[in-house]
């Protein structure tokens, strides 16, 4: 039998205002410091009570009163690496936009590790940030139930999984900037094309390969395992890749590597081998980082606005603390080709 406007079990009434935390505590059947707990994230909660008192937030309502004037004018920006021009550009973005609203940013390091380790969540929580953004990261279940239970709001930049997660997120058209640089590559006359791609479980790595493979499929050329190498986004992988597949019986006329680093260490093996770019091999990057264009030669590369990414992430940040709904929880910003000096015609052979 279903009544309207009664009470529910332990005595809250259904309809009316969100219960109090004694109400949560005598619904789940636990204790009012249990409940506390799992509102303000703590950890110490077994999964199964923290899982039955989430709920009955969700059914039935919770909101803590006047906690936003409680946040302190802070962004926190957590990155896997702190090092390079990749989280700069990031940084400058966010930087710009969190100065616009008073806030400063708090920049925390998971050294190399694409999820926060162990205490991190707390220390996040003892600082009281207006929102985190989580750049080329991802969070584990406890840690994405203690920041929202504390409301602090979160957003991710360029995520490492899928983006059907718990967050919003920002990324970029990593699939259309693989396709560009690959039937930019075609135009020019290439058919061995090799790619040097990042980690195969990382969302950007594999949505760049997809658009070589589209690229290529397109143009009729069939995809050569042999010139499908994954790496992990750093010089050296560029560097060992390359030297392997100039190795090879027939080796490449152009490689695309999914980052600019990767790519300078295309550069460095093109030169151990007496090659000479682009007139002996073509080589397209990815991101445009500020070293591309200074690269000898300057590198042609898919551009990756990093910047408007920290920055849209940010904005973001700041609608969420207001409450306020955001026009869409996935943000696609647009890669375009910067075609340089790095890519030409094939040598005849």
């Amino acid at each position: 039998m279903t009544t309207t406007g009664g009470f529910g079990a332990g005595g809250v009434a259904e309809g009316s205002e969100p219960p109090t935390l004694a109400q949560l505590a005598e619904l789940a059947g636990t204790s009012v410091a249990t409940v506390s707990k799992v509102v303000n994230g703590r950890s110490e909660v077994a999964p199964a009570t923290r899982a039955r008192v989430e709920e009955l937030i969700r059914e039935r309502g919770y909101r803590r009163q006047k906690k936003a004037a409680n946040r302190a004018a802070l962004v926190e920006l957590v990155f896997h690496e702190l090092e390079g021009a990749y989280a700069m550009e990031i940084i400058k973005g966010v930087g710009a936009v969190a100065r616009r609203h008073g806030l400063a940013v708090v920049l925390s390091e998971s050294q190399g590790r694409h999820v926060p380790g162990r205490g991190w969540a707390e220390g996040v929580m003892r600082r009281r940030p207006t929102g985190v953004i989580a750049v080329f990261s991802e969070l584990t279940a406890d840690q994405s139930h203690q920041l929202a239970g504390r409301g602090i709001p979160t957003v991710l930049v360029d995520p490492t999984g899928e983006p059907g997660h718990a967050f919003p997120s920002v990324g970029a058209g990593n699939w259309n900037g693989g396709l560009l640089a690959v039937r930019h590559l075609l135009a020019l006359g290439h058919r061995r094309i090799a790619i040097v791609t990042g980690p195969a479980d990382v969302l950007s790595s594999r949505a760049r390969l997809d658009g070589y493979r589209a690229a290529l499929d397109a143009a009729g050329v069939p995809v050569d395992p042999a010139l499908v190498r994954e790496g992990d986004f750093h010089v050296a992988d560029g560097l060992r890749h390359a030297r392997a597949l100039l190795a090879l019986p027939e080796p490449p006329t152009a490689v695309f590597a999914c980052n600019d680093l990767q790519a300078l260490g295309v550069y460095r093996a093109a030169h151990e081998a007496g090659l000479r770019v682009p007139g002996d091999l073509s080589v397209v990057g990815f991101d445009d980082l500020p070293a591309a264009e200074w690269a000898v030669p300057s590198l042609t590369t898919v551009r990756q606005p990093l910047s408007d990414m920290g920055a849209a992430a940010v904005t973001m940040i700041v609608a969420l603390a207001r409450g306020e709904a955001l026009p869409q929880e996935r943000v696609e910003l647009p890669t375009t080709l910067i075609t340089r000096a790095s890519t030409a015609a094939p040598p005849r052979r």
